[in-house]
């Protein structure tokens, strides 16, 4: 079977235009599966490596516990090519935290009664470069807003299971600052303490305008949805 050629200009134009359309959504389809893999880092769950053992009555966990290593905190937004859906997130993850918690106790009651968190974000790297650049001037623009931070507001009671290894689930109220805009939320966060460690991870989904940010947009085929996640893994030690 032997396929019609156009006889008219405008049939020769608009075989040119279709033509152009494939080739440009193979180039896109290109950029963003080759440039922007579809596998991404899973979100944060607590370390298996912290043994469930209760906190022994000799310890004493009242003090000052700084961010030891292993601490990571970073991003998760989902990506899509054109009108195709994404099918993995877009993920940026930094170690430049510091900060401190203290704790007071009383019999069996532990209580965090005071807590401070930066996040160095212009440091922040996913799997690709080129998205590594954008954020510095797009969406989170971090060459702006190099931090972000986090101060508790709410003194935290943590259940009396803390003390027997367990893992506590409790909501934790404070104000973050973000692209330099303030704003007190609260976050559902999973915490295990041991004789020497506590470790805490969370995550928290807003929308980009909640902190004053739109959505990145690179050139309008790669753009991201309305809303995106902080997340965080954080380990302390005893100061």
């Amino acid at each position: 079977m032997r396929l019609r050629r156009p006889r008219t200009k405008g049939g020769v134009a608009l075989a040119i235009g279709v033509t152009l359309v494939v080739v440009a959504v193979a180039a896109f389809a290109f950029i963003y599966f080759v440039l922007f893999p579809t596998s991404s880092p899973k979100p944060f769950s607590l370390s298996s490596t912290v043994p469930e053992a209760p906190v022994s009555p000799r310890t004493t966990l009242a003090g000052r516990w700084t961010v030891a290593g292993g601490s990571v905190a970073g991003y998760r937004v989902r990506e899509k090519l054109g009108f195709l859906p994404a099918e993995s997130d877009a993920v940026g993850r930094t170690s430049e935290i510091t900060g401190d918690v203290l704790v007071t106790e009383s019999g069996h009651t532990v209580r965090i009664t005071g807590a401070t968190f930066t996040v160095a974000v212009n440091t922040l790297k996913s799997n690709e470069a080129m998205r590594d650049q954008h954020i510095q001037t797009i969406g989170l623009q971090s060459a702006t807003y190099p931090k972000a931070t986090f101060t508790l507001s709410s003194p935290l009671t943590l259940p009396a299971s803390a003390l027997t290894g367990g893992v506590v689930h409790v909501p934790v109220t404070g104000v973050f600052v973000i692209h330099g805009a303030s704003r007190r939320l609260t976050v559902p966060v999973q915490m295990r303490l041991s004789n020497s460690a506590i470790e805490a991870v969370g995550s928290l989904t807003f929308p980009w305008s909640e902190f004053n940010m739109t959505a990145p947009s690179v050139g309008g085929f790669v753009t991201v949805t309305g809303h995106a996640t902080m997340e965080f893994d954080l380990h302390l030690q005893h100061a």
